[in-house]
């Protein structure tokens, strides 16, 4: 089916930007699917059932507990973990997950970015998963300094972490295209929430703390995007932005194995990503 079109069905899970080099251990999924219940009704459990990834981390789920259905909250050979913010219809993350976590928390222990239900944590006896979707820095200035400090104190929780000597996985929408290769047009959008240089500078500091983007271990190429405009029926001509991630710490970058973009599956404004660990 075509993006555009107005019920759009889930398609086809196989990466179109896929590298391998080893053999699947744990394969994860990371989805901004922008409204939970939308994607439900465009076969997203029939998607979830041919993909299945180990683990899959969705962002802006947009619904509370009551408002979901028992089929996302009980699917098939998965248990599921969900964070809401205070606000209903609104930001949002979940988990799916085989097998379960040893353990789960919700937020990172600050009051004022966890009431917006943005980051989910999953211990695995390998490595932790930090499930994250980003705040959203282009409605008003007091949006983007909100952004910037979810950004500046979430980076010295992961440093705090990365001195213990944990593994850590960190997927999500960060909401930022980090270099000029991450988006279309980088010209013309020097000055707009999402590439701004604070923003880029901020993910500059999250490799120089100790991360790798997954992605870019394998394709180093331009034209690879995981967000589209809809308005502008972006998608069929691919003027995008890769906004999504799987930044794993160094100290897990060996047990990478693969990384990709499922630019193929529709439902939403973002694809996923794709994360395979050989741990």
């Amino acid at each position: 089916m075509e993006p555009h079109r107005s019920h759009p069905r889930i398609e086809a899970s196989v990466p179109t930007c896929y590298a391998t080099r080893g053999h699947m251990t744990m394969r994860l999924i990371s989805w901004n699917v922008n409204g939970i219940r939308a994607v439900e009704k465009k076969g997203f459990l029939n998607w979830l059932q041919s993909a299945h990834p180990d683990v899959l981390c969705l962002q802006e789920t947009k619904a509370h507990h009551e408002q979901l259905s028992d089929a996302l909250l009980h699917p098939l050979n998965y248990e599921t973990h969900w964070e809401y913010p205070e606000r209903k219809g609104y930001s949002g993350v979940a988990v799916f997950s085989r097998p379960g976590p040893e353990d789960i928390s919700r937020g990172f222990g600050v009051d004022q970015f966890d009431a917006e239900g943005r980051v989910l944590v999953s211990r695995y006896p390998q490595f932790t998963l930090f499930n994250v979707y980003f705040p959203n820095g282009k409605m008003n200035e007091e949006r983007l300094r909100y952004k910037m400090a979810f950004y500046e104190a979430f980076l010295e929780h992961l440093k705090g972490l990365l001195a213990l000597g944990e593994r850590l996985v960190v997927c999500g929408d960060y909401n930022t295209a980090h270099k000029e290769i991450d988006l279309s047009h980088p010209k013309e959008n020097v000055k707009v929430s999402g590439f701004l240089p604070e923003e880029r500078d901020w993910m500059d500091r999250l490799v120089a703390a100790g991360f790798a983007d997954s992605f870019r271990l394998f394709n180093g190429n331009g034209g690879n995007y995981t967000w589209w405009d809809m308005r502008t029926r972006a998608r069929e001509r691919n003027i995008g932005w890769r906004l999504d991630y799987f930044f794993v710490s160094e100290n897990l970058v060996s047990s990478v194995t693969e990384a990709g973009i499922l630019s193929d599956v529709y439902g939403s404004d973002h694809c996923p990503v794709s994360l395979t660990l050989n741990v």
